[in-house]
């Protein structure tokens, strides 16, 4: 019997797929065999160790998300950044390679440890320790370098009170972007970060309570313009069913979600709105919703929190509405909604690569 065949024999009978027959044969083998007996005891060490890690970030997903809940709400503040305090709330350029290799090492480490415990039972225990302190080692230097290196990114002053949790999206390459109402509340000075991680000073250009709805503009000298805008805006309905996807910040990463339309209107039956069937918390307000065509249909603005995965988006239609309301005010105002979308033939991770560059995390400085 090879290692494969022992290893799959070793799991049907710690998952309990072995019948009464099998069950007893193969509890007398572990009785004349200690080596077997020891396999046996090794690989239920490393399924607990698998599923104890499972449950750790389960856990931590849930604190998260009820963070960001209670901090939309109200509830909670973000904590203030003391100065002299190495408080770090972003994360830098190369955070995704950082983070995705410190997180791939960590899960590989487990599921190496494993396999070394099933197949060289004599030292189990003690490599699995040292893969331990390897991935902790590993996972402390990736810390330290974001933070080293965010240190010279942030342009918000110590000591400020700020509230994360807002996504923005570029309507124009003139720096003029699109969020929701009320993730700017309280705001003294606005923030945006790109995703390579750098922050841009914003400033307030219109708030409309009523559709939850503001336009902010980049004001900073440190942003370059782009050429122009890969995606389009429609005016057209969205049919019932029809995917969607979205791009924001729940957390200091940009996130991706994907589901479907399922009411053309909003809660209470707005019908400014409509409700979408999604994975989103409370960061993704702000966000762009679009549709296979890489058009924006919405912009994403609650979560009903009664029912999981629904949320709802303030149809697009409102966008060309603000704009000319902001162009007979304002002359000095160009804005230009570009309707023909240039990645409309492309796969969808094709259209997220050309997108994500335009959406933003919104950093709110309080007064």
């Amino acid at each position: 019997m090879d290692q494969l065949q022992l290893a799959e024999i070793v799991e049907r009978y710690l998952t309990g797929e072995m019948n009464a027959e099998e069950k007893q044969a193969f509890e007398e083998m572990r009785k004349n065999n200690p080596e077997l007996d020891q396999t046996v005891v090794e690989y239920h060490f490393f399924l607990e160790e698998m599923e104890r890690y499972g449950q750790v970030r389960r856990f931590k997903s849930a604190l998260y998300d009820t963070h960001h809940t209670m901090q939309e709400s109200g509830e909670i503040k973000e904590l203030q950044l003391k100065t002299g305090t190495r408080i770090i709330n972003m994360w830098n350029k190369y955070r995704r390679v950082v983070a995705v290799a410190a997180s791939i090492a960590g899960v590989t480490a487990l599921f190496i440890s494993g396999m070394m415990t099933l197949f060289t039972p004599k030292s189990p225990f003690r490599d699995i320790e040292e893969l331990r302190r390897k991935v902790s080692n590993l996972e402390k230097q990736s810390s330290s370098q974001r933070a080293e290196f965010n240190k010279f990114r942030t342009k918000i002053a110590p000591g400020s009170d700020v509230k994360f949790g807002g996504t923005s999206f570029m309507i124009d390459p003139k720096g003029y972007l699109v969020t929701s109402s009320h993730v700017l509340k309280g705001a003294k000075k606005v923030y945006v970060q790109s995703i390579q991680g750098e922050d841009f000073l914003a400033d307030i250009v219109y708030q409309d309570a009523n559709t939850d709805i503001a336009v902010i503009k980049i004001n900073d000298r440190d942003f370059e313009s782009p050429k122009q805008l890969p995606y389009g805006f429609t005016r057209n309905q969205t049919d019932l069913s029809e995917a969607v996807y979205t791009l924001g910040y729940p957390k200091d990463e940009i996130v991706y979600n994907e589901g479907y339309l399922s009411a053309k209107t909003g809660l209470e039956g707005d019908t400014m709105s409509c409700q979408i069937t999604i994975s989103a918390n409370p960061g993704n307000s702000g966000g762009p919703v679009f549709n296979k065509n890489g058009e924006v249909i919405g912009i994403l603005n609650a979560r009903q929190a009664s029912a999981n995965g629904v949320v709802f988006a303030t149809k697009s239609k409102n966008i060309f509405h603000l704009v000319e309301t902001l162009k007979e005010a304002d002359k000095d105002i160009n804005i230009r909604l570009r309707n023909a979308s240039s990645i409309r033939n492309i796969n969808r991770t094709q259209q997220v690569k050309k997108v994500q560059d335009h959406v933003y995390m919104v950093k709110v400085v309080l007064g």
